[in-house]
Parts: structure tokens; C-alpha cells; sequence
């Protein structure tokens, strides 16, 4: 199939393109495999076998996460026994505080979990599921402009890219926004053949829903598309803006009518809003999860920004995605398919105003350089998973591109920048997995010899016979992959746990700056992506970095843990698995660490078995059989005893709630049962005047210690003096 730029049905100022007549209905299995009439037979069965591939992928070893972020885990697990929990992504089943997210990537878990039991698989299958959908919606846009080549390499490097592998497999949001954001640039993508406004609507009511799974990231593309939109549409420029305010109105219906109930309901009658300090969703918003992501100044965030150069959450700047921390997560094909953007570009410079196949590029490029350039300098909290929201649009300029010279392999000059993009690919490959010099170390000079032997055949493709120039485009397809595709595999062969995750090998994603290596000049970055001092300490412990604090550990918490050799610990985890001082089931090893005992601010606690079982006890007699100072403390005893535990202060601990007045007024009323000491921040980052701080003083000097195992607890039924 050949790229067009007609659409495919006839709109005002438009021609019409072929279109197979419609013959006899078929049934469903034979249109299954058949596919489109235009397609060559082994099309659809590729797709399928793409498809399958990916879903088995994804799900190899998925149980050996476990619980994976205990922060979201806890909050499906009490949307799962509390419709009013689901509703608002609340933390706890008793509805003391949400998450510090929109509540909509909860969903799908939560009806997951209603549906199979609480367990890994019913966490993480739904996000499965969502990886393998959008590799399907970017083969289908890459596909339909240009062909079932460019959209199957499309969807094969969207599903090789390590950090999509990662976060296919994990818990967090972001799965079901890089699928709803793929589904936005396809919808406008239909829009822009035809000048339908029902595709712009639906695109809206995409972004919509995008933003009820991670607010304002949902809008980063939103210039891009509005303005490709409004000059390319093939309609008249009256109905174009008619059409976008259409759109606007979808979006601001699907992705304001929570927010609106939300903000409307009575605050005392719901959960506070975490990581808000005014029980605001819409601060929150502008704020935590806004504009301060970008400038750094976050409010009850744990730390500062990155500033002009350099801070806590790593350097910005135009090569961030490129640098030691970034580069193996996302960056592999960066490179070649800004080569092949500007080629796209290029080729369609003097195509007509509606060209499709133009707007094809501008959509796809558009939105994959407004969100790079947004995350290269954003100052505020920027962890290394962000960038697979980068993917599908790598990928389907990659397709695209590729594509598009291929069919052009007779010129010259396309035939020298689809080599010049092998070329690329090759030598950066070569470079990012030279950063990790013990893994693999043959597979770095296959990458690089192997692409720049397929280049050189590549400059000649259009000589060669068909049967010659397919071959060595294969070379290059292999060579090209060889590197993302060993990072995927080392990821899903690993489980990952806690609050910040990385793709890849060990290593592989240190926080070392620009030092162009793990643990690179200018100081080392734990693998939790929080700063740490002098040299990359990999086996943390007591003093060390275990954690990504000076000294290890937390402030007023407990010292890091080895991260090599976690010691298993008792509790529970999916499955019937023993979490180590790592959070991971079995007693595997992950990167991301964990605490052990006591829990942290990004990971959980390790539950004893008996702690377990004096938490159990008359749990149905109290609304929180605890409560613990800092989310994920607090989730990891929820998970273990399937009872709602109170968060206090929310993730950091410096959220406001509750306040001293309202924790007294519960525990009077008997709604508490025991204090879970430590956990959190060690009392919140406001120190000793903050509310998480007076509530701990306050339960310590004035109720009965019970210690169990490792474990320290208040029973807030027996005051100290009785």
C-alpha cells in the first residue's frame, strides 16, 4: 500500500481516495484475520502475531512485582471493598485521604480486584492489557497513512522500548495515559482525512479522561494538535474553529465532571485531597501536579527542583533524555526518528495544505518534541518512568519515517537518510550500552557493526534486487533493536517495587548526571533516583546510600538496606511470597530497594506475621485497625491484612491531615486501634511542627508501647497510665 494524502471519504474542498467496494458480510474470525481487503495477506495475521507476542511478553514473570507500588496497590485494594473509595482513589476503605492523582488509572485495577482477588496478576494484567492496546493504536494510525510495514515497525519499537516494557508492567498511571494519549493523536489523525468533527470529539474525550489519570500531563500535546488541526483540516477555517471548540467542550465534560463533584461535595464528608495543603483537588492541580513540577516549587514535595542545571531530580537541560540517567530508559531510537521527522517533513514540504501524510508528521512529531522539550527542562520531581509517555510517538515517527523513505529508496538522497538513521541508531546504541560495560559487552559491537554494514547497503537499496534490499533492511531492523530489545528482556525478567523504577539491567539508569556512566562525576544517585553523596554506593546499609539520603536512609527513619542482598523478612505478599527487605516476593533482588521494618517514603514496610495477626484482631470493630505516618507504611499493612490503615499526612507525611484536633476526636471515638511508629518521613519534611510530628508526639506520650517482633505499636485503647 502506497502513503496517499487524499482522505478517504469526501469533505468540502476534498477529493476522494479508492475505497474497496463493500462485498458480502463476512464473519468475524475470517475479518479477524483477513483485515482490510487492500492489505497483502500475511498483514493481519503479522499484527496478530505482534499483538500475541507482546501480551506474552508482558506478562512473563509478572507475579514477581508483587504488589509492585504499594501506594497505588493499597488504594485499589480499598477500591475494591469501597465503592466511595473507588470513586474518590482513596488510600484506605475507611476514606481518610486519597492519592495524589486523579483517580481514573485506579479503575481498571479496582474492577480487576473486585472481579479476581486481591493478587499481582489482577493488579498488573489490566495495565498488560493497556501496553498491548496501545502498540495496537499506533500500528493502526502508522498503518493506515502508510503501510503494514511502517505500522508493524512501529508497533515493534513501541514494544521493545524498555522503559513501556517497565511500565506496562507496573501500577502507576501511566500506562493508561500513553494509551489514551495514543488515542488522541489517532482520532485527530482521522479527523484530519475527512474533517469530521465526531473524531475531534472523540479525541477530546480522550485527553479528557487522560487528565482524570495524571492531570496536566494529559495537555502537553494539546497545542500541537489544536494547531496542526486548525491549518491543516480540510474544512472551511470558520467550522475548523467550530470543531476545536467542540473538542475543547468534550474534554473539559469528560475530565471536569469528577473534578466538579469533587470540588462541590461537602469536605467533611469525604476523603482529604493528598498532596493538596487545602483539601483543594484543583490546588493540587496548578500546584503539586502542576505549574510546580515545572518550576520546582512544589509544595509538600520532598525536595527542590532541578533549577537551570542541576538538583534533586537530576540536570535539565536539551540533552537530559540523552544523559546516563534518562538515556537507556527512552532514547535508543531518539536520535533516528528525529532524523526521520525532519526527513518526513521534508519529503511533504510542498504537499498541499490538507496532506494528510504531512499532518501525519506534524501530529506525531509535534506532540513528541512539545513533551520532550517539556521534560528536558522541567525543574519539579522528574523520575526516569515519566519518559513513556515519550514511546508511541517515538515509535510512530519511527514507522512513519521509515516508511516513507523506504518507498523513496530509489532516490538518492532518501536512500542516504534512511542510512543516515541506521547510522544513528547504531552509534548510539553502541554508546548507551557502552555505559554498562559488564552487560553484554559483545552486543555493543554486534549493534554497531551490524547497522553500519546495513547503512552501507541501505545507501545502495534502490540498486539492489527487492528480495537484497528487504535483507539488509532486516540487518538494520535487527541491529537497530538489539539494544532496546536486551534492556526489555533484563526488565521483564526482573520484579520491580516501590515508588520510583527503572528499565533495564543493573545500573544501567544511575543517577550520575552527565557523567556518561553509572555513578558518573559530580557525585553518585542511588538507584531510587534521590541523591546521594560521593561515589554510587550499590550496597547501601547502615551510613551508606541505600536509600538516596546522606547517611542512608531517611531523616529520622531507618538506614538503607542492601540492595544486593535483601534479608527476607516476614509478612505476606501476592501469591503467598515472602517479601525481603526489598519488597520483592521470593526473596529476589530488585533495584528499586526497600526498608524493610519499618517503611519509607518511596517504599513499604515488611509486616511480620505476628503484627499481622495483632492487627487482625476485632479488626471489624474499628473504621482503621491503624493508622502510620506516611503512605506507603501505611499500604504495606493494609495490603498484609486486608484492613484500612489511616495514612497520616499522606505520601510525604507533610500533608495537614489529620489534624491533631480530628486524630483525637477519632481516636475518642474508637475508630483507631493501634499506631504504627516510624514509617513516613520520620514525622513529615515540616519537621517538629508539623501535624504528622504532633500527632506522633502526642500518641507517645500518651498510650501504652507494644512491641511485636520488629514492629512498634500504640494501642490507642490504653492510655500509658492505666
Amino acid at each position: 500500500m502506497t502513503t496517499h494524502d487524499a482522505p478517504p471519504t469526501t469533505a468540502p474542498g476534498a477529493t476522494t481516495v479508492r475505497e474497496p467496494a463493500a462485498g458480502p458480510p463476512q464473519p468475524f474470525v475470517r475479518r479477524l484475520w483477513r483485515g482490510r481487503p487492500e492489505d497483502p495477506r500475511w498483514a493481519r495475521p503479522a499484527l496478530l502475531f505482534l499483538l500475541a507476542a507482546t501480551l506474552l511478553l508482558y506478562l512473563y514473570g509478572l507475579g514477581a512485582s508483587g504488589y509492585a507500588n504499594s501506594f497505588y496497590s493499597a488504594a485499589v485494594q480499598a477500591g475494591s471493598t469501597s465503592w466511595k473509595a473507588f470513586f474518590f482513589g482513596s488510600l484506605d476503605a475507611g476514606n481518610a485521604i486519597t492519592v495524589d492523582k486523579p483517580p481514573a488509572a485506579l479503575w481498571p485495577m479496582a474492577l480487576s480486584v473486585r472481579l479476581f482477588g486481591l493478587n499481582s496478576w489482577a493488579i498488573l494484567a489490566p495495565e498488560v492489557l493497556m501496553g498491548v492496546a496501545t502498540v495496537a493504536v499506533v500500528y493502526a494510525a502508522v498503518r493506515r497513512r502508510f503501510s503494514p510495514v511502517a505500522g508493524l515497525v512501529a508497533g515493534t519499537v513501541l514494544a521493545l522500548t524498555p522503559v513501556a516494557a517497565l511500565m506496562f508492567r507496573f501500577n502507576n498511571p501511566d500506562a493508561l495515559l500513553a494509551l489514551l494519549m495514543s488515542a488522541a493523536c489517532y482520532l485527530v489523525v482521522r479527523a484530519l482525512e475527512d474533517g469530521r468533527t465526531k473524531w475531534l470529539v472523540w479525541a477530546g474525550t480522550a485527553v479528557g479522561f487522560a487528565f482524570l489519570a495524571k492531570t496536566l500531563q494529559a495537555f502537553l500535546i494539546l497545542p500541537a494538535l489544536a494547531v496542526v488541526y486548525a491549518v491543516c483540516a480540510p474544512v472551511p477555517l470558520r467550522k475548523r474553529f467550530a470543531q476545536l471548540a467542540a473538542a475543547t467542550l468534550a474534554l473539559v465534560v469528560s475530565g471536569g465532571w469528577w473534578v466538579a463533584v469533587v470540588e462541590l461535595w461537602p469536605a467533611s464528608s469525604r476523603p482529604y485531597i493528598g498532596g493538596s495543603q487545602h483539601n483543594s483537588f484543583l490546588e493540587l492541580t496548578f500546584g503539586y501536579n502542576g505549574l510546580g513540577r515545572l518550576n520546582g516549587e512544589e509544595t509538600g514535595s520532598v525536595g527542590g527542583g532541578g533549577g537551570a542545571r542541576g538538583g534533586m531530580w537530576g540536570e535539565t537541560g536539551w540533552d537530559r533524555m540523552f544523559d546516563s540517567e534518562i538515556g537507556g530508559q527512552i532514547s535508543w531510537l531518539l536520535p533516528t526518528a528525529l532524523i526521520l521527522l525532519a526527513a518526513g517533513l521534508v519529503v511533504t514540504r510542498g504537499a498541499r495544505r490538507t496532506s494528510v501524510t504531512r499532518a501525519s508528521f506534524l501530529v506525531w512529531g509535534g506532540s513528541l518534541l512539545t513533551t520532550m522539550v517539556v521534560f528536558s527542562y522541567m525543574a519539579g520531581i522528574f523520575h526516569q518512568y515519566y519518559t513513556v509517555a515519550l514511546a508511541p510517538y517515538l515509535a510512530a515517527v519511527t514507522g512513519m519515517g521509515a516508511g516513507l523513505l523506504w518507498e523513496r529508496r530509489r532516490e538518492g538522497w532518501a536512500a542516504v537518510t534512511l542510512a543516515a538513521s541506521l547510522v544513528a541508531a547504531a552509534a548510539w546504541g553502541y554508546v548507551l550500552l557502552h555505559r554498562t560495560p559488564d552487560y553484554l559487552p559483545w552486543l555493543r559491537w554486534l549493534v554497531l557493526v551490524g547497522g553500519l554494514v546495513a547503512a552501507l547497503g541501505l545507501v545502495f537499496a534502490g540498486r539492489l534486487t527487492r528480495r537484497l534490499a528487504l535483507a539488509t533492511a532486516a540487518v538494520g531492523l535487527v541491529a537497530a533493536l538489539a539494544g532496546p530489545a536486551a534492556y526489555t528482556l533484563s526488565t521483564v525478567r526482573q520484579g520491580h517495587t516501590g515508588s520510583i523504577v527503572t528499565a533495564g539491567p543493573a545500573g544501567a539508569s544511575m543517577m550520575g548526571g552527565r557523567g556518561g556512566g553509572p555513578g558518573g562525576p559530580g557525585g553518585g544517585r542511588t538507584w531510587e533516583g534521590m541523591p546521594g553523596q560521593g561515589q554510587q554506593n550499590q550496597q547501601g546499609g547502615p551510613g551508606g546510600q541505600g536509600n538516596g539520603f546522606p547517611g542512608g536512609g531517611f531523616p529520622g527513619g531507618t538506614p538503607g538496606r542492601n540492595q544486593q542482598n535483601g534479608t527476607p523478612q516476614n509478612g505476606t505478599q501476592p501469591n503467598g511470597a515472602q517479601p525481603n527487605g526489598n519488597g520483592f516476593p521470593g526473596g529476589g533482588r530488585t533495584r528499586e530497594g526497600g526498608m524493610g521494618g519499618v517503611g519509607g517514603l518511596l517504599n513499604g514496610a515488611s509486616v511480620p506475621a505476628e503484627a499481622r495477626k495483632l492487627l487482625e484482631q476485632d479488626a471489624g470493630d474499628y473504621t482503621w485497625v491503624a493508622a502510620s505516618i506516611g503512605s506507603q507504611n501505611a499500604a504495606s499493612y493494609q495490603l498484609a491484612t486486608g484492613e484500612a490503615v489511616m495514612a497520616i499526612g499522606g505520601f510525604n507525611g507533610t500533608d495537614p491531615s489529620p489534624t491533631l484536633a480530628q486524630f483525637e476526636k477519632y481516636v475518642a471515638d474508637g475508630r483507631i486501634h493501634y499506631f504504627i511508629a516510624g514509617g513516613g518521613m520520620g514525622g513529615g519534611m515540616g519537621g517538629g511542627n508539623g501535624t504528622a510530628s504532633r500527632i506522633s508526639s502526642w500518641v507517645q506520650s500518651t498510650f501504652t508501647k507494644v512491641t511485636v517482633g520488629s514492629a512498634t505499636f500504640y494501642d490507642l485503647t490504653r492510655k500509658a497510665d492505666d
